[in-house]
């Protein structure tokens, strides 16, 4: 890991009015994300991790503050320079998936691929190679009904991968899928980060999967409540939960 901030929030909030009511989602949150760290947001639901992630991600655009992706400030973006970004700079992973049921594995990578990139040979290379990646090039025919919850996921990681991204963005990747095959997509995950460079910022309430990170952040109640770094990360092999 290098110590190059990729991410950088600067006095984050988010408010959501609710009738008369503003819920403070974010209460001021600064933090810095090197690039090829390993971070975990943890906390239990409404710490405001979810809401941290989002606007990481360009999926919502905070109430107040900045944030500073590879040196651009993406508050300051339209719909279409945040459209782009989302596209280029950052890649998701769901808790529920989100493949479309009708194509196959392949076919799903392919689809995002298919957003930037229109040679469909080069398109079709691309996919093979991602579904390799992640330990699924015998199942590329398949259908997401014809997965397990595991490769659904790792699925998943292979198109949020697509474009190349520099962060891939995970909320709750886990959640759905029992112990083994939990190990297994937070091995890709790992993998990713290690062998290619990548980014990776993780929800999650599991606090066992937090001996996996470089960083952990932990939330409450819209804030920053510790930093914890470690120093040697535990194996995949080790989490137990």
């Amino acid at each position: 890991m290098t110590s190059t901030p990729l991410i950088v929030l600067e006095n984050v909030t988010k408010d959501y009015p609710m009738g008369e009511i503003v819920v403070h989602a974010l209460r001021g949150i600064h933090l810095t994300i090197a690039r090829g760290e390993f971070i975990v947001l943890l906390g239990p639901s409404g710490s405001g991790k979810t809401t941290t992630l989002n606007l990481i991600g360009g999926l919502d655009r905070p109430t107040q503050g900045r944030i500073i992706v590879d040196g651009e400030d993406i508050t300051q973006y339209n719909e279409n320079a945040l459209t782009r970004y989302r596209r280029h700079k950052v890649g998701f992973v769901f808790q529920f998936f989100n493949l479309i049921p009708t194509l196959t594995a392949r076919e799903n990578v392919e689809f995002a691929l298919e957003l930037v990139e229109k040679d469909r040979e080069q398109v079709r290379r691309r996919a093979e190679e991602l579904l390799a990646l992640v330990g699924l090039s015998n199942r590329a025919d398949h259908f997401p009904a014809q997965l397990s919850g595991g490769e659904q996921q790792r699925v998943a990681i292979a198109r949020a991968l697509a474009n190349r991204p520099p962060v891939i963005l995970c909320d709750e990747p886990t959640g759905n899928l029992d112990v083994a095959t939990g190990r297994r997509v937070l091995q890709a995950l790992r993998d990713l980060n290690r062998e290619q460079g990548t980014t990776v910022v993780l929800v999650t309430h599991n606090t066992a999967i937090a001996p996996l990170a470089d960083r952990v952040v932990r939330l409450h109640d819209g804030s920053i409540a510790e930093i914890v770094s470690n120093p040697e990360p535990k194996p995949v092999e080790e989490i137990e939960w």
